[in-house]
């Protein structure tokens, strides 16, 4: 017991509770004391550097109306065509629109007469109107597309209905899908995390100590990670935030979850609750250690992503990893043995009670030992089954267009679908050309492009001019895109010429996934092997186990698919979805892996390599099974935010850790360690007879071997 006394000495009672209260308190005072970093949104945060609908975005803020946005006015008949009289009308509102628009404007605000006259429709039905929005800042252009609504909604007659669309409007319903949209996501992902916590640990009054631990966890890396951001001046929004805030409880809780399960087994072999607990960091401070660093590394990767949103994502929810293992392996364990054993009430582990690894009734050593006795059938079995899911994969869509990134279809998307009965389809949202050359001359150019409607000089600067081109089909469409490519073709001969707009945007956003997915999917893998490698000094384990977990994001990629066509009636996958999805994925999937593994390895020094994993598998089955559970439940909270980017990206996760969870770590991995035996863990030897753990089975009791 000596050992047990020297290995307890950062965990005696009075330093558990400072340290306990010293990192609450200084966590405390930084969330208290210090909000979460502000920065004002850029036109470019999530356009990817170097392409030309960038540059179109960049540039335009040099000409003379570069400034602000634009929101179009839609009015339509009830019933009928519009009347000369109601035109008129119309053309009141239209400047009590333009005068609200510009009342904070520096310059004086134009009359209805000043601006563009109203455009009727040929058929009568509908008319539009451009109404200036002069601000800045996602806040404030959702704040003016309200006031003008208010105004619409007020000052438009009888049988005409009024709405607002165009490029401000779209924007300012994108704000509003984050509006409270923290809080939300905050109470339901720990909403989750407590009822998931409860079910595990079947006790009023043990989740409460790791909920807390996360949840201070979680708010200090929210405010700690925006301001690294700022520092370094990296771009981020409400979804950076809102993903790291999930990802910090999800990884956490698994952390804590892993930690707690060994602290309760040595409560079972140590009297001592401060041994028991020096005992339990001792074992899975290694596997936290390895994965947390291997998360950690692979989330920086997205530093070399050429989109500014996705660079500040990578860098944040590294930050939020670092603190969630720092609190899972520093301030839970000085929590937890500041209760006693009866904070396990109404299972509290006593000394004496049979050690979970020793089980021979348990549910994952009857599983094991039914995969070791078969292990070729169910290795064979559950390839199939990934085999099968990932059998969708050809099949998947991807591109969503404006009107497709609401889970619910906001005014603006439907006011555009609207317009687009009455009005030529890109009128809404007109591709932009800038260019250095004779304008007329390259609107001329333009204006005979297949796919064009009309090309117009809006916008002249002292050595640079906007042309404004009017596309036929429909915004998002697969026409839409050819035609944006005819018009850079068309336009490649005139130096120092940009096509941007929403259409080119998604055009260079769909290369930029394409060049990131080549780019950093290979370095991540190479990334996750190495850490592999380095950890079990082995190489064959190491390349099934990444293996394991890349068909594990092919088959949730495939699945994921139909879960949206079939279910949710997506026409396609956000272009972002892969790569983070595989970050996710193989990243944290390998987690479950690394704690798998890391435990068989232990037992295999004492027990022999079968053995070794039937004990690994029985020790850490529950655990990772109520881990991966409660990580795929807590992405899945993402589809609480009204933003299809997000619930996709929530359900391939949830499918996949599922998946992983279920399947591979619980069934195709160890069946691949049976199957191959001492060749699993080559070159490297696991032998029996000269290892301190098989050396101190011979004077000790199994249970307190095992519990060393």
């Amino acid at each position: 017991m000596p050992s047990h006394r020297r290995r307890a000495g950062l965990l005696r009672p009075a330093t558990a509770v400072v340290v306990a209260l010293l990192a609450l308190l200084v966590s405390g005072v930084a969330i208290g004391g210090v909000a979460q970093a502000e920065r004002t949104p850029d036109v470019t945060d999530t356009l990817p550097d170097g392409y030309d609908s960038t540059t179109v975005a960049e540039l335009s803020e040099d000409l003379p109306t570069g400034e602000g946005s634009v929101a179009i006015v839609l009015f339509t008949a009830d019933e009928g065509e519009l009347d000369q009289g109601t035109q008129g009308r119309l053309t009141q509102v239209y400047g009590d629109l333009v005068e609200r628009a510009t009342r904070d404007a520096e310059r004086a605000p134009p009359s209805a007469s000043d601006g563009p006259p109203l455009r009727v429709s040929e058929d009568g039905t509908a008319a539009l109107a451009v109404v200036p929005v002069p601000t800045e800042g996602a806040t404030e252009v959702a704040d003016l597309v309200e006031a003008l609504r208010g105004i619409l909604a007020d000052a438009t007659p009888d049988g005409v209905t009024g709405q607002l669309t165009g490029p401000a409007a779209i924007q300012a319903d994108l704000a509003g899908v984050f509006e409270g949209a923290d809080v939300t996501l905050l109470a339901a992902t720990a909403g989750i995390v407590a009822v998931l916590l409860i079910i595990t640990y079947r006790s009023p009054f043990l989740w409460v100590v790791p909920l807390a631990v996360v949840g201070v966890a979680d708010q200090l890396a929210a405010v700690t990670a925006t301001h690294v951001l700022a520092r370094f001046d990296l771009a981020w929004d409400e979804s950076t935030v809102g993903i790291l805030s999930v990802l910090v409880f999800g990884a956490g809780t698994d952390y804590a979850l892993l930690l707690i399960s060994r602290y309760r087994d040595e409560l079972r072999t140590t009297r001592s609750r401060y041994a028991a607990m020096a005992q339990a960091v001792r074992g899975t401070v290694e596997a936290v250690l390895a994965s947390s660093t291997t998360v950690v590394l692979a989330l920086l990767i997205l530093l070399l992503s050429v989109v500014p949103t996705t660079r500040g994502l990578g860098l944040a929810c590294a930050v939020g990893v670092v603190i969630a293992a720092t609190f899972a392996m520093l301030v839970l364990p000085c929590a937890l043995v500041l209760f006693g054993r009866w904070v396990f009430w109404p299972l509290v582990p006593k000394v004496g009670d049979p050690a979970l690894v020793e089980s021979r009734t348990s549910l994952w050593r009857r599983l094991g030992e039914r995969v070791a006795a078969r292990p070729a059938w169910f290795a064979t079995a559950a390839v199939l089954v990934v085999a099968l899911l990932a059998s969708g994969v050809p099949q998947v869509q991807q591109g969503l267009s404006q009107s497709d990134q609401f889970l619910e279809t906001p005014e603006s998307i439907t006011a555009a679908e609207r317009l687009g009965e009455s009005f030529p389809a890109g009128i809404v949202d007109p591709t932009t050309v800038l260019t250095r050359n004779d304008p007329e001359e390259v609107a001329a150019a333009a204006a005979s492009t297949p796919g064009v409607t009309s090309a117009e000089v809006t916008t002249r600067g002292e050595d640079l001019a906007r042309v404004d081109v009017v596309l036929e089909a429909r915004s998002g469409s697969e026409a839409a895109a050819t035609a944006v490519a005819d018009l850079r073709s068309a336009l490649a001969p005139y130096s120092e010429t940009w096509v941007g707009g929403s259409e080119a945007q998604s055009l260079d956003e769909d290369a930029a996934a394409d060049r990131d997915r080549r780019l950093l999917i290979p370095m991540i893998l190479g990334l996750v092997l190495l850490g592999l490698i380095l950890l079990l000094r082995s190489l064959v384990g190491p390349l099934l186990l990444v293996a394991t977990v890349v068909g594990t994001f092919f088959a949730a990629l495939g699945a994921a698919w139909w879960v949206y066509t079939g279910i949710f009636d997506f026409g396609a996958m956000d272009v972002g979805v892969p790569l983070l999805a595989f970050l996710f994925l193989v990243a944290l999937g390998v987690d479950y892996n690394i704690f798998l593994v890391t435990r068989a390895l232990q037992e295999a020094r004492g027990y022999g390599v079968r053995e070794g994993m039937l004990r690994g598998l029985t020790a850490t089955g529950g655990v990772i099974t109520s881990a991966g559970i409660l990580l795929a439940a807590v992405f899945a909270v993402l589809g609480v935010l009204p933003l299809v980017v997000l619930a996709q990206l929530g359900i391939v996760i949830f499918l996949g850790v599922l998946l992983d969870t279920l399947l591979v770590r619980t069934v195709l991995v160890p069946a691949l360690s049976f199957l191959l035996g001492e060749r699993f863990w080559w070159p490297r030897r696991v032998g029996v007879e000269d290892s301190p753990v098989h050396r101190e089975n011979r004077h000790f009791p199994a249970e307190i071997s095992a519990g060393q």
